[in-house]
């Protein structure tokens, strides 16, 4: 509709681009297995896949170079004893991933050196762990890393607990109760709250050093599985569930509230869960939605959820992961770069992208965003000290160049343009009406009789067929010959050529408003020279009756041609015959302004 209101957003044109199936990773064989997690997870040189294998439980790691058909035989990170549920890398250890299992254990593995699915051995050897977790009863559904401190890892349990690891020690020395299955868990920013869903329904928020719930409240009313994340350094985290009547939703909370803010933004009805994924430095939320196709983004702003755009393909996914912002590629204007299963056969890359054309570094899409440092170790997390990891400059890695660290509550210059622009728009306003004054000025004498006239010979030039040329000055009518005015105007101006050059400034197009402009100067020259002396006295009483003079001919020369457009009028009438009503009335306005001449 008319007047629509459009958002303004730097990420309002974001598109998901796929890839063509020979750059894809083909060949595979992803977990079948029914426990709610995203299969596969990826950082910035490989990705984990959940592995369909026999003889107890595996997952692959596909180095992300390595496009293509893989071979039917690969090495697979083998250890666990029944099927894998979820993996997780190291934030800040590319080589160093975690694992879960339905035996109940937690693994912790390092891909070695020059790892490659293509080698020469007839049989890959397989990846053996480097640790094993083992404090759990029942199979553990979750692994998820801590963002600001090195080697700490949070693990879900059927037996209803989470634990946090130290995974260089092998201790977990802090356990979080359920009252139900954990089905979906995630950290803020700085690693030290965590938001847990569960199967009863309620929503926790849990001070992790001190094992115990800050807020817990409802959740989604709906009873399949509910996911989790939380919103980077804001104080919010975003849920995905289902409503009593299991119609797909996203809700926005805040800590310590029992109610989200909004309320619930019903999605669809599709049965699949919505996987979110949080992008922290452009505040944009993007929801995979298992069993069908589709990506959904949105922008966070002002508390509420801005819907971006979808990404829609006709390949349904179970399982999707994002990259680290850290690895998007900034030469493309790349925002976020997703991977999702097609088929349990191949996994498609798809790179999101601002479509821009410019050939430089766009800071204002690429803020800063974290990087692969830690904030603490972890002894300083467990002893109770809270950082955020520093963050990156993409300049740096737009230009080639070692990612250059920047402070982690760095803030992006661009809020210091807008004061900048500002001033510099409100001279331009202020400057604006200066030009418009002069104009003003110059139009305040009421219009002449050779003004009118000569508007209305425009106005009935537009019914002569367009036989004359439109840039004529002249009467548009053929039969017109008005040698005597166009003597009389040079005459008029010659007493003041100064204000001739000046009259037809603001409008070149009416050069009849210079001749009323003419005839005015030599009664106000009079007016001028008596101050001047006697003698000026004179010869300006003369001037005057010549002015007088010439004011008569211009009368009756004006008299003449009233006359003559009278004729022309009727000529035209004759002309037109029986034209259309609009003409007619045209005609009858014409008549109606030459008698008020009269």
């Amino acid at each position: 509709m008319a007047g629509r209101f459009v958002r303004s957003s730097k990420y309002r044109h974001v598109f998901g681009k796929s890839t063509r199936k020979e750059f894809c990773y083909d060949n595979l064989r992803v977990s079948r297995n029914a426990w709610d997690t995203n299969l596969i997870k990826a950082n910035p040189e490989f990705l984990s896949v959940n592995w369909e294998a026999s003889g107890g439980g595996a997952f692959a790691v596909i180095p992300l170079a390595e496009r293509g058909k893989i071979p039917d035989q690969i090495p697979l990170f083998r250890g666990h004893t029944a099927v894998v549920t979820d993996t997780d890398w190291n934030p800040f250890n590319d080589r160093i991933v975690a694992s879960a299992s339905d035996d109940g254990k937690v693994m912790i593995w390092h891909v070695p050196q020059g790892f490659s699915l293509f080698t020469d051995a007839e049989e890959p050897a397989d990846v053996s762990p480097v640790a094993k977790l083992t404090g759990h009863t029942r199979k553990v559904g979750q692994v998820l890393f801590n963002p600001a401190a090195d080697n700490i890892l949070a693990s879900a349990s059927g037996d209803l607990s989470v634990k946090l690891w130290d995974i260089t020690t092998g201790s977990a020395p802090l356990a979080l109760k359920h009252s139900d299955i954990v089905q979906s868990l995630s950290w803020d920013a700085s690693g030290t709250k965590l938001v847990t869903t569960s199967r009863d329904k309620k929503l926790r928020v849990w001070d992790v050093r001190q094992q115990r719930p800050a807020h817990e409240g409802p959740g989604h009313e709906g009873a399949k599985n509910s996911r989790v994340v939380w919103l980077g350094e804001q104080n919010r985290f975003a849920t995905t569930g289902f409503s009593k009547m299991s119609d797909r939703q996203l809700a926005l909370w805040e800590p310590g509230n029992n109610s989200p803010i909004g309320g619930f933004t019903t999605l669809d009805s599709i049965s699949g869960v919505c996987m979110p994924f949080w992008d922290d430095s452009c505040n944009c939320l993007y929801l995979a939605g298992k069993g069908d196709g589709n990506i959904r983004y949105f922008e966070y702003e002002n508390d509420k959820f801005e819907f971006l755009s979808e990404y829609k393909s006709v390949d349904p996914q179970r399982g999707v992961a994002f990259l680290p912002k850290r690895a998007v590629n900034v030469h493309e204007n790349e925002v976020m770069r997703g991977f999702k299963t097609v088929n349990d056969s191949y996994i498609e890359p798809i790179s999101f992208t601002v479509p821009r054309r410019a050939e430089t570094f766009q800071s204002d899409i690429f803020p800063p965003a974290t990087g692969g440092k830690a904030a603490l170790s972890a002894e300083e997390w467990l002893g109770g000290k809270t950082a955020l990891p520093p963050k990156i400059d993409f300049e740096s890695i737009y230009e080639g160049n070692a990612p250059v660290e920047v402070a982690s509550d760095y803030k992006p210059p661009a809020a210091a343009v807008a004061p900048t622009a500002a001033p510099a728009s409100k001279p331009a306003q202020a400057k604006a009406p200066e030009p418009a004054v002069t104009p003003a000025a110059s139009r305040a004498p009421a219009p002449s009789l050779r003004d009118q006239n000569r508007s209305m010979a425009a106005m009935a030039d537009k019914y002569n067929d367009n036989e004359e040329d439109s840039d004529n000055e002249s009467s548009s009518f053929e039969e017109i010959s008005k040698p005597t005015p166009r003597s009389s105007v040079p005459a008029t101006s010659q007493p003041v050529p100064s204000r001739t050059a000046t009259a037809p400034a603001p409008k070149p197009a009416s050069p009849v408003k210079a001749t009323t402009f003419e005839s005015r100067p030599p009664a106000s020259a009079a007016n001028h020279t008596p101050a001047a002396g006697a003698s000026a006295t004179v010869s300006s009483g003369s001037g005057v009756e010549e002015s007088l003079e010439q004011i008569k001919k211009v009368l009756e020369q004006q008299t003449k041609m009233i006359t003559s457009l009278t004729s022309e009028v009727e000529s035209l009438k004759k002309r037109l015959g029986s034209g259309s009503q609009d003409q007619s009335e045209r005609i009858r306005q014409l008549e109606l302004e030459l008698e008020s001449l009269r």
